[in-house]
């Protein structure tokens, strides 16, 4: 599925995934085409069973396709080596966790601004940008505090700036909602609307959840290995989270 909207930032040609071996070969990927631009915004939703964490773990390269190309800022990700990849996963990718993924010993200001000091950045730099983030995010009288003094909303966008905070090329957020209740959902949705729209990041997030698909510009729909159909958002957002309820109860199936 194409769409032209500026820069393409993910190429995926005619991926395919399986496991197994002959005779016991299960085919969770059967041939993927997908272009993520620039400013994209795009929520992958699908049945359980219908290939949506085989796709989002090939394209932040923790697995590998059995055939077919990712292609991520220029880069065939196939023709990569390790050491390499692990450079291209530092630099142009963020990971938003269902579970924060957050470290204990740490503040959350450190967390946040432990990949750019990963990369070498100076003290001063690492301020700067986790202080813009926090406020941003509606963290910035928690910084001092560490993940225990946090609720989950609170600790989940503290995960997001931490994977805003390197300027990724992609941020790729796994059921970023799944573990927040519906307010603290909402918040996080809003934030990530927000350094979207305001061209700071592009995003790819599966969910099964139609309202925080909603927030995205587009929405994907795989099922049984393969994109049935895609949605666009337009102007009203409850117009386009009816859409994407209807579509979900025509497919049948459980979104989980």
């Amino acid at each position: 599925m194409k769409h032209m909207n500026g820069k393409k930032v993910v190429e995926i040609k005619n991926l395919v995934k399986n496991y197994g071996t002959n005779g016991f070969c299960t085919t969770v990927l059967k041939g993927i085409d997908l272009e993520i631009c620039k400013g994209d915004f795009i929520a992958v939703m699908g049945p359980s069973g219908s290939g949506k964490t085989t796709l989002l773990n090939i394209l932040s390269t923790i697995d590998k396709p059995t055939q077919g190309q990712v292609i991520l800022d220029g880069i065939d990700l196939g023709k990569v080596k390790n050491r390499e990849l692990s450079k291209i996963r530092r630099d142009k990718i963020g990971f938003i966790f269902q579970d924060y993924n957050l470290l204990d010993t740490m503040t959350l200001q450190d967390n946040i601004a432990l990949p750019l000091s990963l990369n070498g950045a100076g003290g001063t730099e690492c301020i700067r940008k986790s202080e813009a983030l926090a406020g941003a995010f509606g963290l910035k009288g928690h910084l001092r505090k560490y993940p225990y003094q946090l609720s989950g909303g609170q600790k989940q966008r503290g995960a997001a700036c931490r994977a805003l905070i390197t300027e990724p090329e992609i941020i790729f957020a796994d059921e970023p909602t799944g573990a927040l209740d519906s307010r603290s959902g909402r918040e996080l949705l809003e934030c990530l609307k927000a350094v979207n729209d305001g061209g700071k990041a592009t995003i790819l997030m599966v969910t099964h959840d139609a309202f925080s698909a909603s927030y995205a510009k587009d929405v994907y729909i795989l099922s049984d290995g393969q994109i049935r159909c895609r949605i666009s958002r337009g102007d009203n957002r409850k117009a386009f989270y009816d859409k994407i309820v209807d579509m979900q109860a025509s497919m049948g199936g459980d979104f989980s």
